[in-house]
């Protein structure tokens, strides 16, 4: 985990690090088996191809969410945590898509220590997957 950002000098619109995620087939199929998710587009590529017509395995739109909270928990570090996070997926990631997770500091409360971090995952060609918002509370200091 990273250091804790200094609630002193974050300002609105401060960039948060980017990760970048790729799905592999088999943490796609163990995601969706610990989720009780037996959808064939997540596991069957020649179901998933030629019945259903998709250009790869889906990528399940929860594991893209558990993402985007990885980034909000690992730039909180180790003395802030996450309030609250909501999403909504909006463009259909499949295995072999490259994913980065981005976002910026929309708001900063001193007082209480949160701050609402404007989120994104976004596909190779820079189109947003999966927006959403968070909120972390950092330690006051």
């Amino acid at each position: 985990m990273s250091a804790v950002p200094d609630l002193k000098l974050l300002v609105p619109g401060q960039a948060l690090p980017v990760r970048t995620f790729q799905c592999e087939p088999v943490q796609l199929f163990l995601y969706n088996a610990a989720l009780w998710n037996a959808d064939r587009i997540h596991f069957d590529h020649p179901h998933t191809t030629l019945t259903e017509g998709y250009p790869a395995l889906v990528m399940a739109g929860p594991l893209l969410g558990d993402w985007l909270a990885q980034a909000a928990n690992e730039w909180a570090g180790d003395a802030g945590f996450l309030r609250s996070i909501e999403y909504s997926n909006r463009r259909a990631c499949y295995v072999g898509d490259v994913l980065r997770s981005v976002g910026q500091v929309r708001s900063v409360d001193t007082e209480s220590g949160d701050v609402v971090l404007e989120l994104a995952i976004v596909n190779q060609r820079d189109e947003v997957a999966l927006p959403g918002t968070a909120v972390v509370r950092l330690a006051r200091a």
